[in-house]
């Protein structure tokens, strides 16, 4: 059988819906300078998707760096592999900055934070180690987990009788083996905005023997009194054997780091095979990065406007009847009962009729008869932004409990 004749039956959980939403409900084309405005199809609307939390994005500080720094060094150096090559002070300099940031010895540079999250999960465990992760992992934890040769366990989400009951169950499998257990959670859950139980966490190595590794991409630059993420927040940041974090959210930019103990981080330098094996990252970037770090770190009012906007927008929709579900963080989901059919049209309806842009999600993401609507608040946004969306989405509310989402109905709406 020819290997492409699979995608004739399917195209995917996600793809399937691609002659549908192709181009509106998926790979929009957002244009015009990064706004709480954007242009989408030649119309502004009132933009809810970017994760660029504190607003970094197009500040003309952090774009005036990254044009000089982009002029003296160009896109191409370093060349070649931080082993090899692609090594430099500033580099060293940053990761020496972002270490003593979140509180750890040492951290090292990551290309991509996804690929980095995957690189760092094989490079920790071997055959003879246990993983003990939370049902709702991003991704990049489940890519990573995959080239695992030894046994995982899941937990359901924040369950923690049920962590319990699964470091049982490794516990007995590392004393045949000789290996050890890692425990991965996230910090902030980037689609609920729900926190990970990190202090529950914390608490059971009294009990069990194992290391815990932290995705805090959407902690980092938004939790804790300086920015320095989750395990800040909740006092447990020195518990935290390894933490991982993003630039692709609160720094606006490309790449990530991981922070760890000195001698885990060497390990890791000399066998990541996503970062022994790959280009350095690209000084502009570094250098970017750099200047949005002593923006974090030396600027508070970015991230106290974020917060202005999440708890105007929070309490705003939650006194409008609108269910939130758990979030603790600036991301902000807003839950619907309807079907995937339901949740496009009230999509349509936003950025059609209300000029609002914002991410949907739907099942298989969420469970059957809910209707995600994501927002992600940003130093970006006005008050202002936040009383029209709170009456638009309660608008749209009315409209869906009344039966106005119903297949055959969107039409004479869109036509007004």
């Amino acid at each position: 059988m020819d290997i492409f004749s699979k995608i004739d039956n399917s195209f995917g959980p996600l793809g399937k819906y691609m002659e549908r939403a192709h181009g509106y409900y998926a790979f929009p084309k957002l244009e015009g300078q990064i706004s709480n405005k954007m242009m989408f199809m030649g119309k502004e609307k009132l933009v809810w998707s970017l994760n660029n939390y504190l607003g970094l994005g197009n500040h003309p500080e952090v774009r005036k760096v990254d044009a000089e720094a982009t002029e003296e060094w160009g896109l191409a150096y370093p060349m070649g592999a931080r082993m090899m090559s692609g090594q430099t002070k500033y580099h060293e300099e940053l990761e020496n900055k972002l270490a003593a940031f979140v509180n750890k010895p040492a951290a090292y540079l990551l290309n991509y934070g996804y690929q980095g999250m995957v690189s760092i999960i094989n490079s920790l465990v071997d055959r003879h180690d246990v993983i003990v992760y939370d049902s709702e992992a991003h991704a990049c934890i489940i890519d990573g987990m995959r080239l695992h040769f030894g046994k995982r366990f899941v937990y359901p989400h924040n369950n923690m009788e049920n962590l319990k009951k699964e470091l049982e169950r490794a516990t007995k499998i590392v004393k045949k083996t000789g290996g050890g257990i890692m425990v991965i959670t996230e910090g902030v859950y980037g689609m609920t905005g729900d926190m990970g139980k990190l202090k529950e966490i914390v608490e059971l190595k009294k009990q069990y023997n194992f290391r815990l590794l932290v995705d805090d991409a959407h902690g980092f630059g938004t939790m804790g009194d300086s920015g320095a993420g989750t395990g800040e927040h909740l006092g447990v940041q020195d518990d935290i054997d390894v933490y991982f974090a993003t630039f692709a959210k609160a720094m606006a930019g490309i790449g990530g780091f991981v922070a760890s103990s000195r001698k885990v981080i060497d390990f890791l330098m000399y066998n990541m095979r996503s970062q022994v094996y790959a280009k350095s990252l690209p000084m502009p970037m570094v250098i970017g990065s750099l200047k949005r770090l002593e923006m974090l770190q030396n600027e508070p009012e970015h991230k106290a406007k974020l917060w202005t906007i999440v708890n105007a927008l929070q309490t705003g929709l939650k006194e409008k009847g609108l269910n939130l579900g758990n979030t603790e963080s600036p991301v902000t989901p807003v839950y619907f009962e309807g079907g995937v059919s339901e949740g496009t049209q009230v999509t349509k309806d936003l950025r059609e009729n209300y000029n609002i842009f914002c991410s949907i999600v739907t099942y298989p993401v969420v469970s059957k008869g809910t209707i995600m609507l994501r927002l992600i608040p940003t130093a970006m946004h006005t008050l202002e932004d936040v009383e029209y969306t709170i009456e638009s989405f309660s608008a749209i509310k009315k409209n869906l409990d009344n039966g106005k989402y119903s297949d055959g109905k969107m039409a004479e709406m869109t036509a007004k």
